[in-house]
């Protein structure tokens, strides 16, 4: 079936963008100026919403919104609220994940969650025991966040020990950016470092992979390996409609607001063309996957460079 586009937005300042980042940083800076007046069953949630959803509005600088100027966009998206993550290694990596045709590979995609059995094997019995805890939905919710944070940042500090890949001006950039976080933050707000980490960027990465989670999944053919998730008004608001992932791989210049238009012309033909990989919102997920493997670990068509 042939896709229908949506008329040309052309090369202007998005408002709507614009109005969410401003929502963004205020809500950060009203929840740390406020965390002593909120309790603990208010603070994590508001803490973790607006880390995922920076985190969000940082996917969406990275495709080129909200203005036509690079150095404008990454001025709004380049702070790194979650403190482990560079912008800059971001957006090298989730750019390389773009390549369709790599979807899911565990050489290729750097957003894969899938191994090879070396890999496997070469993590030891913890290691593939903690992998395997993570195909689940709710042991990817737990253990997810510090499996990746830990993981990036040996591998960052490894290289920056090493002289490879840039580590050390990412490393430099990164802090620099991460000063005036802090600085509001401990300095300003007066937040213990701990706190900010438990109550804003664990949970925050963990609500942040809960769209990650099955979002793709291994096929032979590339227009298949990239899922749908219907009917999720409010993680599809966090998640900046990024759930109907199908249309935003097929079209990655649309903004945000844009995504679920373009997906209602066209959903008859993006069902057909990614197989029927289609979810009824969240609870589908996980009342599919909260429990039970969402895959095997060992993708089961990878390029074969290791055995």
């Amino acid at each position: 079936m042939d896709i229908v586009e949506l008329p040309p937005l052309g090369r202007r300042v998005e408002g709507p963008t614009i109005a969410l980042a401003i929502v963004i940083y205020g809500w950060w800076g009203l929840t740390t100026w406020f965390w002593r007046d909120l309790p603990v069953w208010a603070l994590v949630p508001l803490g973790a919403w607006v880390i995922a959803w920076q985190m969000n509005l940082q996917h969406e600088v990275i495709h080129g919104h909200p203005t036509p100027w690079r150095a404008v966009n990454e001025a709004i998206g380049v702070w790194p609220l979650s403190l482990w993550l560079p912008f800059s290694s971001y957006r090298a990596t989730h750019l390389r994940h773009h390549q369709d045709a790599n979807l899911t590979d565990p050489f290729e995609d750097p957003e894969s969650y899938y191994w090879t059995l070396t890999g496997l094997r070469d993590l030891g019995s913890a290691g593939r025991a903690l992998v395997s805890a993570q195909s689940t939905l709710v042991g990817r919710i737990l253990l997810g966040p510090a499996w990746m944070i830990g993981r990036f940042v040996f591998d960052l500090l490894r290289d920056a020990w090493l002289g490879r890949n840039d580590a050390r001006r990412v490393i430099l950039r990164h802090a620099v950016q991460c000063v005036p976080v802090l600085v509001w933050v401990i300095g300003v707000c007066r937040m213990p470092l701990w706190l900010y980490v438990a109550a804003f960027v664990y949970p925050g990465m963990s609500l942040a992979m809960v769209r990650s989670f099955a979002e793709h999944r291994a096929a032979g053919e590339p227009e298949k390996r990239t899922a749908i998730v219907e009917n999720a008004p409010v993680l599809g608001l966090l998640f900046l409609n990024n759930n109907l992932h199908v249309a935003h791989h097929l079209r990655g210049g649309l903004p945000w607001y844009q995504i679920p238009a373009f997906y209602r012309l066209n959903r008859e033909a993006l069902i057909q063309r990614n197989g029927g990989l289609v979810y009824d919102g969240y609870l589908d997920v996980f009342r599919r996957y909260g429990h039970t493997p969402h895959d095997r670990l060992v993708h089961p068509d990878w390029t074969g460079r290791a055995v």
